[in-house]
Parts: structure tokens; C-alpha cells; sequence
């Protein structure tokens, strides 16, 4: 690529001849306010924010939209840009509630940090507001559109990176809003939960459906059990929100701060997860051995799940059953954990910690329990359980680290890295292997199967087989394998998929971060992994002394029961009759 100069406020800077402003001046430490950009996302110039001046042009030009050339001339933050911007955060309050002090997003609000940047004291314009009620439909996100500044930010993730288009635009001039179509419920969209424009919304017009609630009532009843869990994903991410590296593992010192916290019992789901493998590897080599439908999916990430049931009922059957990890480990611990403890299932309150805003959905799911109990009581994210910290003053960076309770706290290597795309299959893999061939296997990691690619593929050799695999994260990219395998173009053995970017490392629930960020989260658990002394998930001893003496084997009966589910299409309102019908 060709360089040219380009003069910022009288300053020549070299870039790059295909940058556009805004990141060539970004890339010289020169900072423009942006609101409706997004990195990964194709530049639309709506908000207006990073408006620059241009010699020679006589308007203001939007910088993230407008592209660099040889000699130009651009000025930053003149007064007349810095007058238009102001204006522009000005129009926007103008129609914004007055509740920063009650604002979840208050100190993490963008819109209240440029109103901070340009010193803006007091409302210049004044009139008629918007006012609307407050979508708390679903069990896992919640809309309020009188925060919306219609930035569309989260309109343009739904639709370009998820390719589910749950919302849009509707209406004009005063009357214009980010809506689900025809304006009904959140629930009764197609939203599939992944929460991913909750981290792309810049004010409080999305976030998660709070537990917290719910969970310092469990703790404060002394007849109540509460036990928590922890994904992989949150020991990695956490740390950044708490000013340490990203990808920092802080294990040790999160278990400790959640029994300060007051839960009585902390395990990792990680155990879940080993558990997990157990049975959808033998999932696996059942299906390839005895003619069962073929590509098998895995089935631990439920906006991926809500997704299928609603836009691919006819592929259904290639569903693994098993439950994810987190409601797994929910069956277990008011199972076997119960009787080994003589407590019954109603006395235990089971917590996740997770980083996906689409696990709250997930617990609520009909077939999530039993007997009258659900597997998991309360989803917590990792932004959530930040508050909880903060709320009751435990500062997790000064305690000394603690370890797992047991026997839902030893894990391997290999459940550690279902926290980012590819590691599931890598996991299955490592322990199919072993059900192939009755031998450890000696290749252990999977390089193929790793990295940012969309859609990843590898042919795997087990014994006499040949394995054809895909990885695939973001479920756009689900949708075009989906739509192969429907076609007949594509043929595999068996497909991983995520419903988020990179994975549960860059969950909806998670702590915003850029891209780099996310990598380096996969990296810390792809370390951790290396680390373990076992690393396959047939090695743990706790799972295996699960199964001799409470499940027999995977794939039993009594394994079915509690660890296995079906999934049934959840149609559009407006195709069920034709569903139906066909």
C-alpha cells in the first residue's frame, strides 16, 4: 500500500493511501470523537461527532467516512468543529432522560463522556421529549428507547455481524427509533439474546436483565445453599475492568472475592465442561459408528440454539443433545453434589458466572430442569458481578488467591479452552480421539482450528478416520455454513459454533473491548491449557469418579436425564402456519 502525507493541524504525518481520516489521525495519537463508528463495521458517517474541516471543501466532512490523500489539509479542532460538535452532543441531550445519577452506564456512558469533554453545563434547547415505555420482556436483555440517541450502532452489529436483523429504524424525523419489527417485544423478536448490542450501544438504551437482585436475597437466607460457578472466560476478562492487562488470569483471587461475597460453595465450570466433552464426544463417535445424522453440532451456546430453532427447524436432528456446561454443572449440583452433602435440590440456589447475556435466557428454558427446579436459578455476567464487588466493597486484587471447592472444581486443559472459538472442537477432539482408538492421543493441539477467521475448516486424522471439521463464530457466518449444508455445498462431520465474535471471550456479557483485547483473552486461556497436567477431558479424576459411581458411563440413561435435552422450533408468529403445515 502507498503512503502519502497529510498535514493535521499543521503537522505532517505519513499514512496509509486506503485509510480514511479518522484512522490515519487516530494512528498519529490525534483524537477524534466518534459515536456511531464502529472498527469492524463498514464507516456510515450518521452521527456527525467526528465531523474534521478540509481545505479546498467548504462543508465539514465526517472523518471515519472521508479518505486521506496526498497533501491534504485537515484541522481537527478548530473552533467551527468544536462549535458543530457541541451543538450536535447538545441536540442529543436535549431528548435524553435527566437520570445519570440512576443510569446503569453512569461513569460508562459515551454520551456523558463527550458532554464532559466539551464542557457542556447547562440545556440550550429545550422542548418536546420522547417517552416510552421500557421492553423487560425477555429474561435476558432489556430496551429502553428513551436512552436511544440513534446512533445505530446496534442495528448495524445485529445485522452485519449477527445477520439476525432483530432491529431496525423505524418511523421519521422526530418520530425515528430503533425498534423490533412492528414494534413488539423483544421477546417475541427474532433477537436471539447474544447481547451483542448491548456492548455496541454507547448509552443505557440496552443492557443485561439484572439478577443481582435475586442473588443477595439467596445469600442473606440462611435456609438457602448458594453455590456459584465460573466460565472460563470470565477468569480472563474480568482483570481489565480492575486496570490490569487484558487476558489476565485472576482465578484464585476471584474465587476468594466470591466467598466474601457469602457463597457457600465455589466451583469451576469448567468440571461441567469436561463433562460436557465426555458426552459429546461419545455423541460423536456414536453417530459416526452406528449411521446417526451427520454434521453433528455442538450445542453450548444458547443464542446459537435460540437461533437454529427459529430460522433452520429442519436441522434440528444435527443438534447435539447434550445441555451446555453451565446447566450441566445446575443438574449435577442439585443432584449428585446434593446427595453427597444430604441437601435437597430445593435448599441449593445455583449462580453462574458468565459472559454471555443469552446463559440468563438459557436457565429459564422449560426443559433446563426438573421435578419442579431449574438447573441454574441466577445468570449473572461478568459486568454484574463487578457491581456486586463494588457494592460490597471486596477488593479482589488484595485477597489472597483460594482454590475450587470439590467435587465440581477440577477441570483440564481442555474444558478451559471452550471459552474461545475452536477450543470446543479442539476439546471433543482430544477425547474422541481417545474413544476411537483406546490410546491418548498424542497430537493435543489443534492450530488449524484457531484464529479469527470466520469460518474455519480442517480435515482431522483419528486412527483409520478422517474427520471433517469447521469452526465457525458470529452467527452470520453460521447462517452461510447453514445454508451450504441446507444446499448441498457443504459437507462436514462436525461444526462448532459460536454465536459471538471470537467466541465466549467476547461474550455479551463481557466488559467491552477491542479487538485486540478479546485475542488476548483466548490467548491467556490457550496458556492456561498449556499448563495443565492433564489435558483432556477423560483425564479428570472427579469426572471419572463421577461416572463410576453416579452416571455408570456417558450416554446412560441416567446421563440422559440430567445432562441431555431436545430442542424444538421456536417459529416466526408469521411462518408458524406454514411451518406447521410443511
Amino acid at each position: 500500500m502507498s503512503k502519502v502525507t497529510v498535514y493535521f493541524n499543521g503537522v505532517p504525518v505519513e499514512a496509509e493511501s486506503d485509510q480514511t481520516i479518522l484512522e490515519a489521525a487516530r494512528s498519529h495519537g490525534i483524537k477524534i470523537p466518534t459515536l456511531c463508528h464502529m472498527e469492524e463495521l463498514v464507516p456510515s458517517g450518521a452521527c456527525r461527532i467526528c465531523v474534521v474541516e478540509v481545505e479546498g471543501i467548504r462543508n465539514l466532512v465526517p472523518s471515519c467516512a472521508y479518505p486521506v490523500a496526498e497533501g491534504m489539509v485537515v484541522k481537527t479542532h478548530s473552533p467551527r468543529i468544536r462549535r458543530a460538535r457541541k451543538t450536535i452532543i447538545e441536540l442529543l441531550l436535549a431528548n435524553h432522560p435527566d437520570e445519570c445519577l440512576y443510569c446503569l452506564r453512569n461513569g460508562d456512558c459515551e454520551l456523558q463522556k463527550l458532554a464532559q469533554e466539551f464542557g457542556i453545563r447547562e440545556r440550550r434547547y429545550s422542548g418536546h421529549k420522547r417517552t416510552y415505555a421500557i421492553d423487560s420482556s425477555s429474561a435476558a436483555i432489556e430496551r429502553d428507547p428513551n436512552k436511544c440517541i440513534l446512533c445505530g450502532r446496534c442495528v448495524r452489529v445485529c445485522d452485519e455481524i449477527q445477520g439476525v436483523g432483530a432491529i431496525d429504524f423505524i418511523g421519521r424525523g422526530f418520530d425515528n427509533m430503533v425498534l423490533p419489527p412492528f414494534n413488539e417485544d423483544i421477546a417475541d423478536s427474532d433477537c436471539v439474546f447474544c447481547g451483542q448490542c448491548v456492548l455496541a450501544c454507547p448509552t443505557g438504551a440496552l443492557r443485561e436483565k439484572s439478577a443481582l437482585g435475586n442473588v443477595w436475597t439467596a445469600i442473606l437466607d440462611p435456609h438457602k445453599k448458594v453455590i456459584v460457578q465460573i466460565a472460563p472466560a470470565v477468569r480472563v476478562s474480568i482483570a481489565e475492568e480492575l486496570g490490569m492487562e487484558p487476558g489476565t488470569d485472576i482465578t484464585g483471587k476471584l474465587i476468594a472475592g466470591l466467598r466474601r461475597l457469602g457463597f457457600d460453595r465455589v466451583f469451576d465450570t469448567n468440571f461441567a465442561a469436561d463433562v460436557t466433552i465426555m458426552e459429546e464426544a461419545s455423541e460423536l463417535v456414536e453417530r459416526i459408528k452406528n449411521g446417526g445424522p451427520l454434521p453433528l453440532m455442538t450445542s453450548c451456546s444458547p443464542a446459537w440454539i435460540k437461533f437454529i430453532e427459529r430460522n433452520y427447524p429442519d436441522m434440528l436432528e444435527n443438534l447435539s443433545s447434550c445441555k451446555s456446561p453451565q446447566q450441566m454443572f445446575g443438574a449435577l449440583a442439585k443432584t449428585y453434589y446434593a446427595q453427597k452433602q444430604n441437601w435437597s435440590a430445593g435448599d441449593i440456589f445455583v449462580v453462574s458466572i458468565m459472559p454471555c447475556t443469552a446463559k440468563k435466557f438459557e436457565a429459564t428454558r422449560e426443559e433446563m430442569g426438573r421435578d419442579g427446579y431449574h438447573d441454574v436459578d441466577a445468570v449473572l455476567t461478568t459486568r454484574e458481578l463487578l457491581r456486586m464487588f463494588s457494592t460490597a466493597g471486596v477488593e479482589v486484587l488484595k485477597l489472597a488467591d483460594g482454590e475450587f471447592d470439590h467435587p465440581l472444581g477440577e477441570s483440564t486443559g481442555a474444558a478451559v479452552i471452550f471459552g474461545t472459538t475452536g477450543g470446543v472442537s479442539e476439546a471433543a477432539l482430544r477425547t474422541a480421539s481417545y474413544l476411537i482408538t483406546g490410546k491418548e492421543p498424542e497430537k493435543l493441539d489443534f492450530q488449524v482450528l484457531r484464529g479469527y477467521k470466520g469460518i474455519k475448516e480442517a480435515e482431522v486424522a483419528i486412527g483409520d478416520l478422517t474427520l471433517k471439521c469447521a469452526v465457525v463464530h458470529g452467527l452470520k457466518n453460521a447462517r452461510t455454513v447453514l445454508n451450504g449444508l441446507r444446499d448441498g455445498l457443504l459437507k462436514y462431520d462436525f461444526i462448532e459454533v459460536m454465536s459471538c465474535p471470537g467466541g465466549c471471550v467476547g461474550g455479551g456479557g463481557q466488559p467491552a473491548a477491542k479487538r485486540e483485547n478479546v485475542r488476548a483473552r483466548a490467548q491467556a486461556l490457550y496458556m492456561i491449557d498449556v499448563v495443565k497436567s492433564k489435558r483432556a477431558s477423560h483425564q479428570n479424576p472427579e469426572v471419572k469418579e463421577l461416572y463410576k459411581s453416579f452416571l455408570e458411563k456417558p450416554l446412560s440413561e441416567k446421563a440422559h436425564q440430567l445432562l441431555h435435552t431436545t430442542y424444538v422450533p421456536h417459529y416466526p408468529k408469521e411462518l408458524e402456519t406454514i411451518y406447521k403445515k410443511s
